[in-house]
């Protein structure tokens, strides 16, 4: 994974050249639907349940140009591309039958794929003996639909979006009384040959919301999807699919049990969670000092999770009231001064971006977990590190 992204990174001359011409009436579909063969049935907004899963991944917004229009949906996307399916077990949920199922964006719908029993289920596929009760997360990548555009950077899309995708998980999860745990030691080989994916579309991660029923263990469900189209169109990559078999099995991850802790309303994060996009209007004017303070707490909560990541938080301060322009890490100045042109450099030249902005964050690994991330990929036989790289 460091190789693929050191191959893949952006520098001064790679966004300069080898500009990808793109043929907009040939691009990819970013949903996935399947045949009406499977059970399904529409979201109902004023079911709790329903509730909650639409505001993981639903429709939320329309945007029009001359020719053609799109939808935004409430999970961030880089380009509106949507490289990301959602698939989740539920088990124990008021409304909705134990079953693995697709959620189906453009239709609204969850797609039952496989019903399960109370002996089987997806659980040992994600390290559970016992059957847990909620719901069991999965995250995919359709890598075409950001390769079309991206080409051989499209894998570092599809996490950054994983990531998105997640984050709605989160945050939506906030609605309910208990935390969500992600989880990246999966069993991403079966699981891709059990959905039918034929290496156009891969798992890379899971979260759960869900408790274990302690006197009741569990058996892996075993079955075979067919295939089914999630593009339209597709072209193979076989640089992405190295990098992805090559990290496939993580190394040395490190389990962190302590849950988050925030403060806040419901009714105003409903609100919040459907009304967010990833695109930005800065007005370029100031934030408090206590309002910088809030966010920076917040956002250095711990994520429960079985792979953590040690990661820093770098914040070039704009414009921020009783604070001098500078850039922190991880809270402290390391160095005064304007650094708006040089953070909006960083942002792919978009210096709007950096420059309105009261404050740019970047996020990258520790430097102890790349040196450790190195070292690993340099003793190993067949390339494979650990997933610590991959914010690099």
């Amino acid at each position: 994974m460091f190789r693929y992204h050191e191959q893949t990174k952006h520098s001064y001359d790679s966004v300069r050249s080898n500009p990808n011409q793109l043929d907009w009436s040939s691009q990819p579909s970013t949903y996935k639907n399947y045949p009406d063969t499977y059970p399904k049935r529409q979201l109902d907004l004023d079911k709790e349940e329903d509730n909650f899963l639409y505001h993981i991944a639903g429709l939320t917004a329309k945007k029009s140009y001359p020719g053609f229009e799109y939808y935004l949906r409430i999970n961030p996307s880089a380009g509106a591309l949507y490289p990301n399916e959602l698939y989740f077990q539920a088990r124990g949920v008021e409304g909705v039958e134990d079953g693995i199922y697709h959620y189906e964006v453009a239709t609204h719908s969850l797609a039952q794929l496989v019903p399960i029993s109370e002996e089987e289920g997806l659980e040992p596929y994600l390290g559970y003996t016992h059957a847990m009760e909620g719901y069991l997360f999965l995250v995919s990548a359709i890598y075409y639909r950001s390769s079309w555009k991206y080409k051989n950077r499209a894998l570092r899309y599809c996490l950054l979006d994983a990531g998105h995708l997640l984050g709605s998980i989160e945050a939506a999860a906030l609605l309910k009384p208990h935390a969500v745990q992600m989880q990246y030691l999966i069993e991403r080989e079966k699981l891709n040959r059990m959905f039918g994916f034929e290496q156009r579309e891969f798992f890379l991660s899971a979260a759960t919301l869900a408790i274990p029923r302690k006197e009741q263990k569990v058996k892996a469900v075993e079955f075979a999807l067919p295939y089914v189209e999630g593009s339209g169109t597709f072209e193979p990559n076989a640089k992405i699919m190295q990098a992805y078999q090559e990290t496939i099995s993580l190394q040395a991850c490190h389990k962190l049990l302590k849950a988050p802790k925030f403060d806040y309303r419901s009714d105003k994060l409903r609100e919040t969670i459907f009304a967010r996009r990833s695109q930005r209007g800065f007005e370029g004017d100031a934030i408090t000092k206590a309002q910088y303070s809030y966010i920076m707490e917040r956002i250095t909560q711990p994520i429960l999770s079985d792979c953590d990541e040690e990661v820093s938080v770098y914040a070039v301060v704009n414009r921020v009231l009783d604070m001098p322009l500078g850039v922190q890490k991880d809270g402290e100045y390391i160095k005064y001064g304007d650094f708006s042109r040089k953070a909006g450099y960083l942002c792919l030249e978009q210096y709007s971006l950096a420059a309105k902005g009261a404050v740019t964050f970047f996020l990258p690994p520790r430097q102890g977990t790349i040196r450790r991330s190195i070292k690993k990929q340099e003793s190993s036989d067949t390339g494979s590190i650990s997933h610590q790289t991959i914010l690099g």
